[in-house]
């Protein structure tokens, strides 16, 4: 049981529940926080003076004043209207993850909405039903208001969910999990979608990957450098500790013990070779900055994920709601578009190295790395794989966060693109993964090539995590399968403990 009190999730804690933790509740705190908040907005929705999202319209209708019958039909209103989404829905971990961010908001006691509505909202985490999402229409401005609201119909009966195996109704959704649908009171629509939370699940998942594919990255350079005969001197603590960035210094470390005791390095030891290439050389240099970058994002994410994002927020001390800008997710985009550039260095470098190994000249192995050149072409396909990826991977590392469109009647007349640039950032560390898959393939048959000689005890279990899922077989075969095999075991994590030592 993971009990959500607004203020201590972390990045592990959103993975875990959009992998399946299915039970999560509202903590002791939280719920007398809530409902501290909500007696705030039930008194000035009696009240006579006009508060935004309460008693007034929305956007740029927020100084039309709605009489006091019509408040509860305001909030489903908001719902159905702004349900406006388009395109291929969101897989369920991020809507698991979206909901669970939306209760942590809440959870905060800003919001005003009621208790019993946030446990609503968690049980349908609990039961598995996990509402149609469109990927498509919000521009991070009132937060991610088009996602939100298609997650929030489902709460009410409308809308569509993805349940067991099928597409339904919200309303059957509900019925099917013995859930009964909310019926909303004032501000609790408004309450549901305002915020980040969209595009915060995407880049929160998005990041559990890229730090993963950070570790594969490190030993993925490491075959290739031992694969390629270079040096392991470039990672000499001394040389990081004068030029003392954390990510460079922990690349570092890792290449260098994954490096030690290869006998394949010290075959080469007195071969007059005076520097690598900077692919290999500067491993750890680019690898780092990369580190570091995540480290940024990964930091803007868990404040993000405990962070009060609402517009207007209760503040029960005072007993006043106040009208403001959190909602905005430009602290959101611009860790999103760091991770896209962040991953791409990844790739950059590690087809770079892919390259060299299938090259003949620059590696001084079989060409393509295949004993049977002409009539096999060995893994030559496969580096233009990495090659292709790599280019995509350039355009996704553009910024969306320096984007801005004006909407609503301009009242919204900066936005901030989080969702777009989240979901780039999904897609870069998908491709980089693959990337990076290519070269532990190229790496590891480098490895093979150089039989007798041996690589390090790290290494060679990293070069059998590989074979493991991709077995070398005699002649020309399709790589693809190969390249999918190791991606997808980077993107669960299997290569995080690959080496038996500790990467970083």
């Amino acid at each position: 049981m993971l009990r959500i009190d607004g203020r201590s999730l972390t990045l592990e804690s959103i993975a875990a529940v959009a992998g399946g933790m299915r039970e999560v509740a509202l903590s002791d705190e939280a719920r007398a926080r809530i409902e501290a908040s909500r007696a705030i907005v039930d008194r000035k929705a009696a009240g006579p003076d006009a508060v935004y999202g309460v008693n007034t319209g929305f956007g740029s209708f927020a100084d039309v004043r709605i009489d006091a019958e019509s408040l509860d039909k305001l909030q489903v209103n908001l719902l159905r209207s702004h349900a406006a989404g388009v395109g291929a829905p969101l897989d369920a971990p991020a809507v698991r993850a979206m909901m669970l961010l939306r209760a942590n908001v809440l959870a905060r006691g800003h919001s005003g909405i009621r208790a019993s509505t946030v446990d609503a909202l968690l049980a349908l985490i609990s039961a598995g039903v996990h509402p149609v999402v469109p990927s498509r229409g919000s521009v991070g401005a009132s937060g991610d208001l088009a996602p939100l609201a298609h997650l929030a119909l489902v709460l009410i009966g409308e809308g569509e969910a993805f349940s067991g195996n099928g597409r339904v109704s919200g309303a059957e959704a509900l019925a099917k999990a013995g859930l009964s649908p909310v019926v909303l009171g004032p501000k609790e629509g408004l309450a549901l979608i305002n915020g980040t939370q969209a595009s915060t699940a995407v880049l929160a998942l998005a990041l559990v990957g890229a730090e993963r594919l950070a570790r594969a990255a490190d030993q993925a350079a490491a075959l290739s450098i031992d694969g390629l005969r270079g040096s392991s001197k470039p990672f000499d603590a001394r040389i990081h500790a004068a030029r003392p960035h954390a990510g460079q210094a922990v690349s570092a470390g890792n290449l260098l013990r994954l490096m030690a005791g290869s006998a394949i390095n010290a075959s080469h030891a007195d071969c007059g070779r005076v520097q690598d290439a900077y692919s290999e050389r500067c491993a750890a240099q680019v690898h780092g900055a990369a580190r570091d970058a995540l480290a940024f994002a990964r930091r803007t994410v868990e404040i993000e994920a405990n962070a009060s994002t609402d517009n207007p927020m209760v503040f029960v001390e005072q007993g006043e709601i106040v009208s403001g800008g959190n909602f905005h997710g430009a602290p959101v985009a611009i860790a999103a578009d760091l991770t896209a550039i962040a991953v791409t260095q990844f790739a950059t470098i590690s087809e770079r190295r892919s390259d060299r190994l299938v090259n003949p000249v620059l590696s001084g192995l079989p060409a393509f790395l295949t004993e049977h050149g002409g009539l096999e072409s060995g893994l030559m396909l496969a580096q233009v794989t990495a090659a292709a990826l790599t280019s995509e991977l350039k355009s996704l590392a553009h910024p969306a966060s320096v984007d801005s469109i004006p909407t609503s009647a301009n009242k919204e007349d900066h936005v901030s693109m989080s969702m777009g640039a989240a979901l780039k950032a999904a897609d870069a560390v998908a491709l980089a993964t693959r990337v990076v898959a290519v070269e532990l393939l190229t790496a590891a048959r480098a490895i093979d090539l150089l039989a007798p000689l041996t690589t390090s005890t790290p290494l060679a279990r990293v070069h059998a995590a590989v074979r493991d899922v991709a077995p070398p077989r005699a002649g020309d075969h399709p790589p693809s399968r190969d390249i999918e095999a190791i991606a997808e075991r980077i993107a669960a994590g299997g290569f995080d403990h690959a080496s038996g030592i500790s990467v970083n």
